[in-house]
């Protein structure tokens, strides 16, 4: 076998080594320090956002979104049914219940038509996610929520860079929370964020993020000496110094690590779109993609699974794209979601990343299209 193209690989390098080594100089390691400060400012910035709150993931981004939005158990809350369990976890993390509701076919972020058929007098919001980074449909949304009298949630655990209506992804709901895993597109192995302009909502996650009091770093600025005193259940949910330094490194290769995947995306378009078993990823016009992944969708009389099998062999990583939520025995959804459910199982993950050279986009290109022929006479 020849080399191996990665499905996803981080870019970093001697500036997140600089950064850290900066943080060890410090001597302040732990989460929620100065370089988290720093980190949250330049995020906030980048997000057109009022706060940001860094945070050991999305999926505790999530639950404190909805913590802080006042959900609570017996409620329902409309989550757009492709993606990643977390989104819907969090939810129940609440005592809350989710309610799926079915996707476009072409951008995958939820139906605000499905949206609207799904609220119920126990509803008291809705978490759109951002397929693989591309913005949902936040106008339709916002009025949908506005004339419900519901919250919204932008998850955008893939959108970092992204748009919608020269908008930037996080300043589109009233809280939006971010991924900052290894496979993101910028990356510190893990970490997320949670952004808001609402400053009452910033302020009770960042306490509750901390156990429920405030940071040892607000603390130590004070001319007394605080005893703080526990009123409401928080957590630990906090991002070390350490990454947060490598997450401010990974900010200032934003422009360069958008760029090269949007390269990247359009080449694989120019390579596969003549080919009848493969439909590529539609972006909307009037948003830009981050392309945190590259998901093809593969025609059903294709074997997905025997596809993914001889790519392998030939070392080109991929996988499915990501999860139709309703389907998964946890939630106990009855409601079908059809469309949803089609894109779980057509859907082809290749691989997408800003370490890519063009010879092994060309080299993906020509073994999918080889192995999906193959698989499609085969069956």
């Amino acid at each position: 076998m020849s080399e191996v193209i990665a499905l996803g690989q981080p870019t970093v390098g001697e500036a997140e080594l600089s950064a850290i080594a900066e943080v060890f100089a410090s001597g302040w390691l732990a989460g929620s320090g100065p370089t988290c400060r720093r980190f949250e400012e330049r995020f906030a910035a980048v997000t057109g956002t009022g706060h940001a709150l860094a945070t050991s993931n999305c999926g505790s981004a999530l639950h404190l979104a909805l913590l802080t939005l006042g959900v609570k158990p017996g409620d329902e809350v409309i989550v757009g049914d492709y993606t990643f369990p977390a989104t819907g976890h969090s939810v129940m993390w609440t005592g809350a219940k989710p309610v799926f509701a079915d996707v476009r076919p072409d951008t995958w972020t939820v139906d605000p038509a499905a949206v609207e058929a799904a609220v119920t007098p126990r509803t008291v919001g809705i978490i759109a996610v951002d397929a693989f980074g591309q913005p949902a449909d936040y106008d339709e949304l916002r009025a949908i929520a506005d004339r419900h009298g519901l919250f919204l949630i932008e998850d955008a655990a893939c959108s970092a860079g992204a748009t919608y209506k020269g908008r930037p992804a996080g300043s589109l709901a009233d809280v939006a929370t971010f991924s900052f895993h290894g496979r993101k597109g910028i990356t510190a192995g893990e970490g997320g964020a949670y952004v808001t302009d609402r400053e009452d909502l910033a302020a009770h996650a960042r306490k509750l993020h901390t156990y429920g009091v405030e940071g040892a770093l607000t603390r130590a600025e004070l001319s007394h000496l605080p005893i703080p005193t526990f009123t409401e259940l928080g957590y630990n949910y906090r991002l070390s110094d350490i990454s947060a330094a490598i997450m401010i490194a990974q900010l200032d290769r934003l422009p360069e690590l958008l760029a090269a995947k949007r390269r990247t995306a359009a080449r694989y378009g120019e390579l596969l779109k003549d080919h009848e078993l493969i439909t590529t990823p539609y972006e909307a016009p009037d948003r830009e993609h981050p392309w945190q992944s590259y998901v093809v969708t593969l025609a059903p009389s294709v074997d997905r699974g025997a596809v993914a099998l001889a790519l392998r062999q030939r070392g080109v990583q991929c996988t499915f794209g990501t999860y139709a939520s309703h389907v998964q025995p946890l939630y106990g959804q009855t409601t079908p979601c059809p469309v949803s459910a089609d894109l779980f199982a057509r859907h082809l993950a290749i691989p997408m990343h800003a370490n890519l050279t063009d010879v092994q986009v060309e080299t993906v290109a020509a073994a999918l299209i080889d192995v999906v022929t193959t698989a499609a006479t085969s069956r």
